[in-house]
């Protein structure tokens, strides 16, 4: 097989004609004369370092209205404030450059990528030569006190109050500046006051709203119904992991009287920008997504949900646990902080998958890297990622702080009872956090023989109330433990050091290295958790001491036990991570700590709990009833109200 070079990969347009033909041929087995012609061809191209040097000369010698081209489409940055300065010397007005040779380049590359010939990483080093060129004008623009150039349209983008994520956000908005679009970023945790008041400020013609949590959610709704308060008709794009096309037309949509559109990607975000500013397509559209909402409010108006036992059936019919399997008593129980994990140990953890699909890469890690359509892209991606994987690891760039524990604990029907040692608990106690159920604090006796004084804390979990066939299980985590007593665990893990660095990006404009590294900090993150569950697997609670599992099969989780995380599926309360970061006094321990509407800071961070017994998985809970959202309410000791907003996602 051939060994591919990172650091030579084209786009696919740009190669050679002659030189792709006579590949493709061989390749595609087209001509039975192919491999002649490609050993003769190849004789061109015999010393690849003077190839490349010709080719980078070649380049070089062109005009520089082109050299800005080709640098814009390769994602060229080393030369590109020399060429932008020789070109402006050749217009007449700083302001032209942009609106002339910049735009064609970026016009190329939004071409390329619409029609999937350039994929979303060469696009953002495409925006990081822009945003250069464009750095080194506004100087000269300003003294001359010339306007802008004026883009298709003017968007205002933000992840809403609550919500500390943003590398969806920022790629949209570097794919928008691509293809034309002026983007007035205003960052994370951003309340409908200061989006409204931005809009208006900027005469913006759409705002765009993100999110990751499902408490964004709610926010979503506020901005629309505070734009509907305030008069205006202008169109707002949802996007984001937990957003999607249904919950838009049933939520956000009815909220507001102007245009709202569900924006799935980045590679889509562009098609419907322009559309919402076009003069011509701009009303059908807007009527079309209008229609398809109206047409999925109707289907789920007239189509029957899946039928919801009551919480007595769906708990009567409780997941059958054998506690004779359950695993012994953990080896070191209590409470273990980490301030230092090795980055280098974590490095072996990481899942690579998700982080091409943050890039809008489809496909599984290590096969994305040999894919016929993302391949190439793919391969320099994971290259630049190394790369920096190496700087961060060498320079210490990042910290990995964490903290897991272990406690004693019984099941109370929904709830898990968990003992916990009093002095963690004393400063949340102090702040009126944590209510300790009532009684006289008993003995923790640890196979160790050590005894400490701790505090029982009711731990409220949700159960599956769709109604299941025979055989199935109504499963709810608390089904678990045993009532007769057991043990679980809990964990938070943050990366650390992130904002030096991104600030430097920020000021180099630099938008491919910032996205980058986020994106790394994000696999770190979970990889952290990965590892340090192995690490309490084998070795604090020690249930699986001779566990050889490789990456690949931890990542698909063959492993015993698992770690279900607040906010998802088997536990979709993000509000029980206030309780768990009590318990494990994560917030002095990490260093991480929670928003108001309980995502974490900083953003690559993951908590959640330890499950060790065997039958334990993970599943949805999915729709809950009025009569257990009720119970809900009183098990956590808040109102009906307050239940309803945590829970909102999964009501009936």
């Amino acid at each position: 097989m051939g060994i591919v070079n990172a650091g030579q990969l084209d786009v696919y347009d740009t190669i050679d004609p002659d030189l792709r033909t006579a590949c493709e041929d061989v390749i595609l087995n087209r001509d039975p004369d192919a491999t002649e012609r490609l050993i003769a061809l190849a004789e061109k191209y015999k010393g690849t370092d003077a190839v490349a040097e010709k080719a980078a000369a070649e380049w070089r010698s062109l005009p520089v209205v082109k050299r800005l081209e080709y640098a814009l489409v390769k994602g060229i940055d080393a030369h590109v404030v020399d060429d932008t300065e020789e070109c402006r010397q050749q217009f007449a007005r700083p302001i032209e450059v942009i609106e002339g040779p910049l735009m064609d380049g970026m016009n190329v590359v939004g071409d390329l990528f619409g029609s999937g010939k350039m994929f979303l990483p060469q696009v953002v080093k495409s925006a990081r030569v822009m945003k250069k060129a464009v750095a080194h004008l506004l100087p000269f623009i300003e003294a001359a006190k010339e306007p802008g150039a004026k883009g298709k349209g003017k968007i205002i983008m933000a992840t809403v109050k609550g919500d500390v994520h943003d590398i969806g956000k920022n790629i949209v908005g570097v794919v928008l500046q691509c293809n034309g679009f002026d983007v007035v970023d205003l960052g994370v945790m951003v309340p409908w006051t200061k989006i409204l008041e931005a809009a208006n400020e900027n005469d913006a013609d759409m705002i765009g709203l993100s999110g990751l949590i499902t408490p964004s959610l709610d926010e979503m709704v506020t901005v629309a119904e505070e734009m509907k308060r305030a008069g205006m008709t202008m169109p707002l794009l949802i996007g984001g992991a937990t957003t999607s096309k249904v919950h838009t037309a049933l939520r956000i949509s009815p909220a507001y009287d102007g245009p709202i559109v569900h924006v799935l990607d980045a590679s889509r975000a562009v098609g419907v920008a322009t559309t919402l500013v076009s003069d011509t397509g701009r009303d059908a559209y807007v009527g079309q997504v209008a229609a398809e909402y109206e047409a999925v409010r109707m289907a789920r108006a007239g189509k029957g949900q899946s039928d919801l036992a009551p919480i007595a059936e769906a708990r009567a019919n409780a997941a059958v646990v054998d506690f004779a399997q359950k695993p012994a008593a953990p080896a070191k129980p209590g409470r273990h902080v980490f301030d230092d994990w090795d980055l280098a140990d974590l490095r072996d953890y990481i899942d690579w998958t998700p982080f091409f699909r943050a890039w809008e890469l489809a496909g599984n890690f290590p096969a994305i890297l040999t894919d016929e359509v993302v391949g190439e892209s793919a391969t320099s991606l994971y290259a630049d990622a190394q790369s920096m994987l190496d700087r961060i690891i060498a320079e210490k760039w990042l910290t990995a702080r964490g903290v897991a524990a272990l406690w004693h604990c019984r099941r109370d029907g929904d709830d898990v009872i968990v003992d916990v040692p009093a002095e963690q608990l004393e400063p949340a106690m102090e702040a009126g956090r944590v209510s300790p159920l009532s009684g006289v604090p008993h003995d923790f006796a640890t196979p160790m023989q050590t005894t400490h004084a701790t505090h029982a804390i009711r731990m409220p979990f949700l159960r599956q109330q769709v109604k299941k066939r025979e055989g199935r299980a109504n499963m709810c985590l608390a089904d678990f433990i045993d009532p007769a007593g057991d043990w679980m665990g809990g964990f938070a893990v943050g990366i650390h050091g992130i904002d030096p660095h991104i600030a430097r990006f920020k000021a180099e404009n630099d938008d491919y290295q910032d996205i980058l590294l986020k994106a790394l900090a994000d696999r770190l993150a979970e990889a952290f958790a990965e590892r340090l569950h192995h690490h309490v697997r084998t070795d604090l609670w020690g249930y699986a001491p001779d566990e050889q599992l490789t990456n690949e099969a931890m990542i698909r989780e063959q492993y015993r036990g698992i770690r279900p995380a607040p906010g998802y599926p088997a536990c979709p309360d993000h509000s029980q991570k206030p309780i768990l970061f009590d318990m494990l006094g994560a917030g002095q321990a990490t260093g991480i700590t929670l928003t108001d509407s309980f995502a974490m800071l900083p953003t690559a961070a993951v908590s959640g709990f330890y499950f060790g017994h065997p039958d334990s998985a993970y599943f949805g809970v999915a729709r809950v009833g009025r009569d257990q959202l009720e119970d809900y309410a009183s098990r956590r000791g808040v109102s009906l109200e307050q239940a309803e907003r945590w829970l909102r996602p999964n009501l009936d």
